[in-house]
């Protein structure tokens, strides 16, 4: 059974919207460590108890997974402050880097002057819809 401190493998298929975004199929199970905090805590709560075999789907809300989506992440950028902007489309993902971390943000908008950045995660403000099931725990 999963408790504090397991170590779990899982089968899974998360669906945003009504789309597949992610699955474990084809690459093997996910393997983690329970409370550790290496998924999203909505997940967590929801796998802690299950057994090898058992089968769930789980729903997590956006502050329980990657969060809501927060207007201070979006940013406008001067045109020239990014790198290779006349070949950008609304949509493509970008790198930026500040103080030595690096973060990835979505191109929202591109007017003559500036580029609108949004910083949040893709899946922030989404509910997530995941079918797991438990493969194995240590």
């Amino acid at each position: 059974m999963i408790k504090e401190g397991s170590k779990v493998k899982f089968d899974y298929t998360l669906t945003v919207d009504g789309k597949v975004a992610d699955t474990s199929s084809g690459r093997g199970p996910l393997e983690y460590t329970h409370g550790a905090g290496h998924i999203i805590p909505g997940l967590e709560e929801e796998l802690l108890g299950m057994k090898v075999g058992d089968k769930k789907t789980v729903k997590v809300a956006p502050e329980k997974g990657y969060g809501k989506v927060l207007d201070e992440a979006i940013r406008r950028v001067p045109k020239e402050a990014v790198g290779g902007a006349e070949n950008l489309k609304v949509g493509d993902m970008v790198g930026a880097s500040n103080e030595g971390h690096t973060f990835r943000a979505i191109v929202k908008e591109i007017t003559d002057k500036e580029v609108v950045l949004d910083f949040n995660h893709p899946l922030a403000g989404k509910e997530l819809t995941f079918d797991v099931e438990i493969k194995e725990i240590n």
